[in-house]
């Protein structure tokens, strides 16, 4: 993607929609169904042409509600944001669902579908024959409802601040307390956050509940014992199973967890504490002051700019295009939603990232993670259809991820001081290998969850307490804060939002290790590998797409085994 792009060479030419589409009510947007539903179709040209403008209006839908989900979480305050969102995805939405399945079923009806190119279509075909099979009128008032819940989410756990030397902070901003050097602010810090946490610890116990009723009931629906096998269905994961995820686990518990038990061990004994808390993982183990990378949103960014620039000119200049265009969102706030994420925006052209920056070195990873997201963005632009800029998960977060550990060496921007770079670093690569334990444990849970329809409050303790301390390590010490550990999984937004959608980090984070190996060896090799890959979309299948970065789609014992020695290997060199 060379030279600068701008909002009009990034845009999508729309040929079948008119330039503004009004969303005020469904018989706004029927018509533009019943044509395509309507068109007569006796040619592979004509096919093509009746996709690229389903496409279209797909792309135009999905923008919509990308825009009212974004106003929504910047501000969970604004109820006019909420209802618009609101109105969206119960008025809307369910309106739409019926017709993209008529429409579906038009194309796989098509005789003339079976002449379409193989190759380029394959995977698009598959996902329709999925979404055919999967859908149920019965469902669509479920979704809606699901919908509905989980943005309840944002809106309790964005409202969550504590007091601090007369200060009100938001939760991102009070976990700059966990680093202070002072152990008595950590453990107030804890507490005090906790503590607000657990205010709305029974409201969001009962949050999930229903949203795990409602979600089984669309299991059932559609012929599923449980909301996991369906969801294994529904996400498209045709390339792995569930005993695939129980293997990787056991790889994670095997090859990960000592690994975990190393860092803490070391970290305990710099710390020159006889037992480590859940406050001191992050503090400095040896008393220096926190990384101060930027203050305020306009510096991450602008450091950015400059971090992308020394790997690929063309990522600054499309994180410039996003920043002309207003599609940042940085900085912490009250009654911001919790989290981050890069939300694409196909008839724009350029995505909207949104996180809560509180000047930490990890809203820099943040900032990187959601940039790969955005590149991938930009290079899916030339797709011919909206569904092919839309991968699964393993490969979107592989954009995301890789790019946290390729712009390491370009962090002296934010870390000019040679001590500070290398602290970043081993951050950095610690929280790798800490944070496949984590995600084990986070999948591990989800399984349990719906495995397990109808079980009580207690019983969903008492599982996340067994499988969280399969993973974490045993030199953690929560005596006293047990009530604590019980509820800890409520901090998870995917658990509450996204469900299942967690696995993914951690193959791609095996890709991303496998891709920074290779840029360490190859720069200019690696990150021809990394365009091609984020170029293909999901036109091409999962280990297609993973063998064009150059790597292998695998997350089996050896090959967890291999790239954690690796890991391991370049932390004692940062000693």
């Amino acid at each position: 993607m060379p030279g600068f792009p701008t909002a009009e060479s990034v845009r999508l030419h729309q040929v079948f929609l008119p330039g503004k589409l009004s969303y005020d009510s469904w018989a706004d947007l029927e018509p533009w169904f019943r044509q395509l539903n309507e068109r007569t179709i006796t040619s592979v040209e004509e096919l093509e042409t009746w996709l690229r403008d389903l496409s279209e209006l797909e792309s135009a839908l999905h923008e919509e509600l990308a825009w009212r989900y974004i106003r929504s979480t910047c501000n969970t305050a604004d109820e006019q944001a909420e209802q618009a969102y609101d109105f969206f995805v119960s008025e809307i939405e369910p309106q739409t669902a019926p017709w993209f399945q008529k429409l579906n079923e038009k194309l796989a009806a098509s005789a003339l579908t079976k002449e379409l190119d193989e190759k380029k279509y394959f995977v698009y075909l598959r996902e329709v024959k999925k979404d055919i099979a999967l859908y149920r009128e019965g469902n669509i008032p479920l979704f809606t409802k699901i919908d509905q819940l989980s943005q309840q989410y944002g809106k309790i756990a964005g409202a969550h601040t504590i007091e601090h030397d007369g200060k009100e902070l938001t939760m991102p901003q009070a976990a700059a307390l966990f680093r202070s050097n002072d152990p008595a602010i950590r453990k107030t810090g804890f507490e005090k956050v906790w503590k607000r946490r657990g205010a709305d610890r029974v409201q969001l116990d009962e949050l999930f509940s229903e949203l795990a009723e409602v979600r089984h009931q669309v299991a059932l629906n559609c012929g599923f014992d449980n909301f996991r096998d369906y969801s294994f269905a529904a996400l498209g994961r045709f390339d792995y199973t569930k005993e695939d995820c129980f293997s990787f686990h056991e790889a994670i518990a095997e090859h990960v967890v000592p690994l975990v038990d190393e860092l803490y061990a070391a970290r305990k004994r710099k710390l020159g504490v006889t037992t480590l808390r859940p406050w001191d993982k992050e503090v400095d183990p040896e008393g220096k002051p926190p990384l101060a990378p930027f203050h305020g949103g306009k510096e991450l960014l602008d450091k950015a700019f400059r971090v992308f620039e020394k790997l690929n000119p063309a990522w600054k200049n499309s994180l410039q295009l996003m920043n002309a265009m207003g599609h940042f969102d940085l900085d912490s706030r009250k009654n911001k939603a919790p989290g981050g994420y890069n939300y694409s925006l196909p008839i724009s052209g350029a995505p909207f990232i949104f996180m809560n920056a509180a000047d930490a070195h990890n809203d820099v990873i943040t900032l990187v993670h959601e940039a790969g997201h955005a590149f991938h963005s930009f290079r899916m632009n030339d797709l011919p259809l909206y569904a092919m800029k839309n991968p699964p998960s393993e490969v979107c977060e592989l954009a995301s991820m890789a790019m946290e550990l390729i712009t390491m060496d370009a962090w002296d921007e934010f870390y000019p001081n040679e001590d500070d770079l290398l602290r970043a670093k081993r951050d950095q690569l610690e929280k790798v290998i800490a944070g496949l334990s984590w995600i084990a444990t986070v999948d591990a849970f989800q399984h349990w969850l719906y495995e397990n329809p109808g079980h009580s409050f207690e019983e969903r303790e008492k599982a996340w307490l067994r499988i969280s301390g399969r993973f974490e390590s045993k030199l953690i010490d929560w005596t006293g804060y047990e009530d604590v550990k019980s509820f800890s999984w409520q901090k998870q937004l995917h658990i509450f939002e996204v469900p299942f959608y967690y696995i993914e980090y951690g193959m791609a984070q095996l890709g991303a290790v496998a891709l920074w190996r290779e840029y360490r060896n190859n720069p200019e090799t690696a990150i021809r590998n990394y365009e091609n890959a984020l170029k293909l979309g999901y036109s091409r299948t999962i280990g297609e797409i993973y063998a064009a970065a150059g790597i292998k789609f695998d997350f089996s014992g050896p090959y967890v085994s291999e790239l954690m020695a690796f890991v391991k290997k370049e932390l004692k060199s940062l000693a």
